[in-house]
């Protein structure tokens, strides 16, 4: 199982390879979906972290 962190630097080092505009976007997209799930995880963590203070 591949982690958030792995899936966004594959999202990456596929989109510097690219050039098909369409793929380019589907990556793009992607991408911000990935980086945005990572966030909503990490401020979870942050939160729960906090708690134990």
């Amino acid at each position: 199982m591949m982690t958030i962190e792995q899936h966004i630097e594959e999202l990456r080092a596929e989109l510097s390879r690219s050039d098909d505009m369409a793929e380019i976007a589907q990556i793009e997209r992607e991408l911000r979906e990935a980086t945005a799930e990572r966030d909503q995880l990490e401020a979870a963590f942050a939160a729960w972290f906090a708690t134990l203070e």
